[in-house]
């Protein structure tokens, strides 16, 4: 399985539409919450920008809530 993270913020709308799908879907992996300051701290550090929300694929950042679900339905539905 692949090693996952989600760096969000809860007051993103694109963030919310990732969490829904994956609560749909019942798809469940770590997830970080960038108002907590390292978390922020670690996705700039990582994946060089603040955007979310942020898919961690094995340390590899996919940004765009679009690209993550297609990830995630791939990865888990198919």
């Amino acid at each position: 399985m692949d090693d996952l993270e989600l760096y969000y913020q809860p007051t993103c709308p694109y963030c919310l539409k990732v969490l829904r799908f994956m609560e749909a879907n019942g798809i469940d992996f770590e997830k970080k919450n960038t108002m907590d300051a390292d978390n922020r701290a670690r996705l700039l550090k990582v994946g060089g920008m603040n955007q979310v929300p942020c898919l961690f694929i094995a340390g590899k950042p996919l940004y765009e809530s679009n690209d993550i679900i297609t990830y995630l339905r791939n990865r888990y539905l198919s």
